[in-house]
């Protein structure tokens, strides 16, 4: 999430927090702390701060462990997860990839709410089997509870809840296409988005009532990310099927690697090529490496006609290049993930097929919709 601020390492997964849950940590601080002034008045308006400083940490604490269920789930099935992430709505946990099956991304999904389950489990248990009583067993009841609720909230059928990746593995299992899992469950998850707006709304139409305002908050944050949801498994399905060969520009820059200096400026350059880089084959097609025009700097312009591309062209790395039969989806989140803004597509043999850039991709992509209309 932007503007994050990273905290540290959570059994190697780094640890972030956004600035707006400050603000909910200061309302859960107040919040907690003036309900224990009101239950025991014999406490101290600072001791009962304290008292709610803490409570509100063991609850933030109690959605890390919730995250961590979905993390460790994750991570048994060989996915890194890149980050946890604290916000104003509770925690994230960001993952490298999805899941292979639907009983995988089962397991991920449903593994936060068992956490909190067994944390509620274990306060009550607490509660009860100690004998606490007073301050100490108000707390232990409150986290007990908003474990409970974390459980019961986050296995609504919808995502991006839970519950929503519960019931997209579902349709998955039942369909075998795990786009149309996302793209149901995105769509329960913005109807009960829009229920969430009207129960926060009409209390305050009818009666002027903020008493159930955060949920139209918490309505718009589903309807957000429920949308954005379906827009991405929607784009998914188009290019399901694709590979890489497929979105390979037409008028790819390659030149050949015996050409001169003097032959690539007159060919290439003075004739209205604006490609900043070019790539270079070998007589046998294979791609042997790249050229620029700093490249071309490196040497004196009355050489130009003695040297060949060759003779000053840089190496390709191999993180540039990618299959031409290696799915478009992947393709994709390679160049999302390493900031590419191109990359060389090339056969098992090494036979150089074109360059494959951001907006090839979505022309193809433009070019499903008209011809395949959802």
């Amino acid at each position: 999430m932007n503007s994050t601020i990273r905290v540290g390492n959570l059994f190697g997964i780094p640890f972030y927090i956004h600035p707006s849950w400050f603000l909910v940590l200061g309302l859960v601080t107040w919040t907690y702390g003036s309900g224990l002034t009101a239950a025991f008045p014999s406490l101290g308006n600072g001791s009962a701060l304290l008292l709610g400083l803490t409570t509100a940490l063991m609850l933030f604490a109690s959605v890390i462990a919730h995250e961590l269920g979905h993390s460790f789930a994750a991570i048994r099935q060989g996915i890194d997860v890149k980050s946890i992430t604290l916000f104003i709505f509770g925690g994230l946990a960001s993952l490298e990839k999805e899941s292979k099956t639907p009983s995988d991304a089962f397991w991920v999904a449903i593994a936060g709410p068992l956490v909190s389950l067994l944390l509620f489990g274990i306060f009550t248990i607490v509660g009860i089997g100690t004998g606490v009583s007073g301050v100490f067993s108000a707390i232990l009841g409150v986290l007990a509870s908003v474990n409970l609720a974390l459980c019961l909230f986050n296995l609504i059928p919808g995502l991006p809840l839970d519950g929503g990746n519960i019931l997209k593995a579902i349709v998955w299992k039942i369909t075998g296409n795990p786009n149309k899992g996302v793209v149901f469950a995105s769509r329960v998850g913005q109807i009960f988005g829009w229920i969430a707006i009207a129960s926060g709304l009409l209390p305050l139409l009818l009666v002027g009532s903020f008493a159930n305002f955060w949920n139209v908050l918490i309505g718009f944050f589903l309807l957000q990310n429920a949308g954005n949801a379906a827009q991405v498994a929607s784009l998914q399905e188009r290019l399901t099927g694709l590979t890489a060969g497929d979105a390979v520009s037409r008028n790819s820059p390659i030149v050949a690697e015996n050409l001169t200096l003097r032959e690539f400026a007159d060919e290439q350059i003075v004739s209205g090529q604006n490609w900043q880089r070019f790539l270079v084959t070998n007589s046998d097609g294979q791609l042997v490496g790249t050229i620029s025009v700093d490249n071309m700097r490196t040497c004196p312009r009355q050489l130009w006609s003695e040297t060949q591309i060759k003779d000053v062209m840089r190496p390709i790395v191999e993180s540039a290049t990618v299959q031409a039969d290696k799915p478009l989806l992947e393709v994709m989140r390679l160049i999302e993930q390493q900031k590419l803004s191109a990359l060389a597509v090339i056969r098992n043999n090494g036979v150089l097929v074109g360059i494959l850039e951001k907006p090839a991709i979505l022309s193809l992509l433009q070019k499903r919709m008209h011809t395949n209309p959802a």
